[in-house]
């Protein structure tokens, strides 16, 4: 008789728990704890980290100068008694998540902490044996709820917005998806079958989605590479001209000397959407520099105004300036991403419908549920920009969403440095359709990086313009 590893007998058992006929007509639409191949989190810790950048990134009207790391270690059982350890960590982005003028920074930034001390005792506290998405799923309102309560004891000018508590809580839920994975010694990609959930897609979003499972919109293997998408900030020099005093730190200065480097082919060009002359002006020098250094490129941007053009009449006037100007480089847009106010509800008037005929447009800020993707649909949007900072489960429901939907993809990241980089790469990897992903950190916090390029050559750094991802096969999330 042949010996089957333990490995094996997890994922057996686990199929076996859970029942081929799951989805049959009669059978129940969510199954016991029982017969779920879940983890029960024993203990949750976490610890902060802090790094400054080596030069600022402004988007948003904002320079931002540092970073602090949330890094979450989950230890959870297994029902066969099994012990594991998942790690998660994530920026906190405060300035992105959490924008407020009547607020500094290290309010905004406390306000996270607090809170995050918060999500650590109420995952720490839960005790059902379930999927990490399940687990997600039930927790998020309890998250929001802790959101509310910090909100109101520090006594902030404004509350703790929907997607701050999704970024303080993602490394948390990305540690239960790691933790998971490594319980079957499967990449995390390989665990969202209905077999293994226990639960097909209209539990998370839509009864539209009866009877299909996570998994079929999530590849189990990851593409061998994606395109990397460089971020101009507000402030980085596009030529020599632009420099008043160089960093002298070895690594490029210049998008000219980027390019060079690092084999670009895509660029991502943060505009500031108050000020239609400079956005104009700023895309027609990207462009220019670029076709410069490697005129033999199909060159590609995304056009990034961070929500804050006023209306959908200056996208189109920033679009037909640039084509008037330039017609190669309005035909190497891409995409553009949240021209408008991320309060989608609030701005109803601010329809992206004419936009979207000339490129996708894409939501991101205002993304934060299945309603909020769904009115973005009604309102002109046509794009889905899937963030590892919004957690893991809120990435693979909205992946399948857009999917559906047949929406355009990609990965956007916050800065993302070490373990948060391979999770939002992961993502991209095993996403089908993703159009590219950032990788900003290697231009601007690389400290937080160091290291990581010898575990994962070709995806903390590149040459050829791409994130090589093939290796992203490990148990979980697959960094550590």
């Amino acid at each position: 008789m042949k010996k089957i590893s333990r490995r094996d007998f997890l994922v057996a058992s686990a199929l076996a728990g859970a029942g081929a006929c799951a989805f049959a007509a009669d059978a129940p639409q969510i199954l016991t704890p029982q017969q779920l191949a879940g983890i029960r989190i024993e203990k949750i810790e976490i610890a902060f980290e802090e790094f400054r950048y080596r030069a600022p990134y402004k988007f948003g009207g904002v320079a931002v100068d540092r970073v602090t790391l949330l890094n979450v270690t989950s230890h959870v059982s297994t029902p066969d008694g099994k012990s594991v350890t998942g790690f998660g960590s994530m920026p906190m982005g405060n300035v992105w998540s959490f924008p407020s003028k009547e607020m500094p920074y290290p309010t905004t930034l406390g306000a996270m902490k607090a809170l995050a001390e918060r999500i650590a005792k109420i995952t720490g506290q839960f005790r059902e044996t379930a999927h990490p998405v399940e687990i997600n799923f039930q927790l998020e309102p309890e998250y929001l709820k802790a959101a509310a309560e910090v909100s109101s004891e520090l006594k902030l000018a404004s509350p703790v917005p929907k997607l701050c508590t999704l970024v303080t809580a993602s490394p948390f839920d990305a540690s239960l998806h790691d933790a998971f994975g490594k319980a079957l010694g499967l990449s995390c990609y390989r665990t969202y079958s209905s077999q293994l959930l226990g639960r097909d897609l209209s539990r998370y979003l839509t009864p539209d989605f009866r009877g299909e499972e996570l998994q079929s919109f999530i590849s189990p293997v990851p593409r061998d590479w994606v395109w990397l998408f460089h971020s101009v900030g507000g402030l980085d020099a596009i030529t020599d001209a632009d420099i008043t005093k160089r960093i002298g730190d070895g690594l490029p200065e210049t998008l000219g000397e980027w390019i060079k480097r690092d084999g670009l082919t895509h660029i991502k060009i943060k505009l500031q959407g108050e000020n239609l002359d400079w956005d104009i002006n700023r895309t027609l020098a990207i462009d220019r520099v670029a076709r410069e250094v490697r005129p033999e490129v199909d060159w590609k941007f995304c056009c990034d105004f961070n929500e804050r053009c006023p209306n959908v009449e200056y996208v189109l006037e920033y679009l037909r300036k640039v084509k008037e100007q330039s017609p190669r480089g309005f035909e190497s847009i891409l995409y553009l991403e949240q021209p408008t106010a991320r309060d989608l509800q609030s701005n109803r008037q601010n329809v992206m419908h004419e936009a979207a005929k000339l490129r996708p447009v894409v939501i991101d800020e205002s993304l934060t549920d299945l309603e909020s993707l769904l009115l973005a649909r009604e309102m002109g949007y046509t794009g889905v920009c899937l963030k590892a900072c919004k957690g893991q489960s809120h990435a693979m429901l909205m992946a399948a969403a857009a999917q559906k939907y047949k929406m355009f993809l990609c990965v956007q990241d916050l800065t993302c440095p070490g373990a948060s980089l391979v999770h939002s790469a992961g993502i991209a990897a095993h996403v089908p359709g993703v159009s590219g992903i950032e990788s900003n950190a290697r231009e601007y916090v690389p400290a937080a990086n160091k290291g990581w390029d010898e575990k994962f050559p070709g995806l903390f750094s590149t040459t050829d313009g791409k994130l090589h991802t093939a290796q992203l096969t490990g148990p979980g999330l697959g960094a550590v």
